[in-house]
């Protein structure tokens, strides 16, 4: 399960530290993709990233294919070199606004990667109160 919220920040060749939990959770090496709803990464165990698109298999194949092709043409397989980094591409650099400082989240079964003043805005626009709604609506 990963969790935690750690700030670090990228250095000159796109290189990111990813923190010594999430990487024993997510292994070897792993995915690194564009958020669909918002302007962050999110980062998958191999294992997880498979169920998260197994559904789409079953689409048709039409509308999977535009999809795979949306999901992974930006997409990246990284593995962290010995000191815990991984590279990220300008694309998804781009993407997530990242310039300089960044923001590893852990989300359960996946993470995010944040810029570090739209991750802390995004904090200052989060409402609690809609949070709790949803999650009692669900009886939690």
């Amino acid at each position: 399960m990963l969790s935690g919220e750690f700030r670090h920040t990228l250095d000159p060749k796109n290189r990111l530290f990813i923190p010594a939990k999430h990487r024993e959770e997510l292994g070897e090496s792993f995915m690194v993709v564009r958020s669909i709803r918002n302007n962050c990464l999110q980062v998958y165990s191999m294992e997880e990233w498979s169920k998260y698109i197994a559904p789409i298999d079953k689409m048709d194949r039409k509308d999977s294919e535009r999809i795979f092709r949306a999901l992974h043409r930006n997409a990246t397989q990284a593995t962290p070199d010995s000191q815990g980094r991984i590279v990220i591409p300008v694309s998804l650099l781009q993407h997530a606004e990242i310039v300089k400082g960044a923001v590893v989240v852990g989300c359960g079964a996946y993470a995010e990667i944040w810029a570090e003043e739209v991750y802390d805005k995004t904090l200052e626009d989060e409402n609690l109160d809609d949070i709790k709604s949803v999650l009692e609506s669900f009886g939690l």
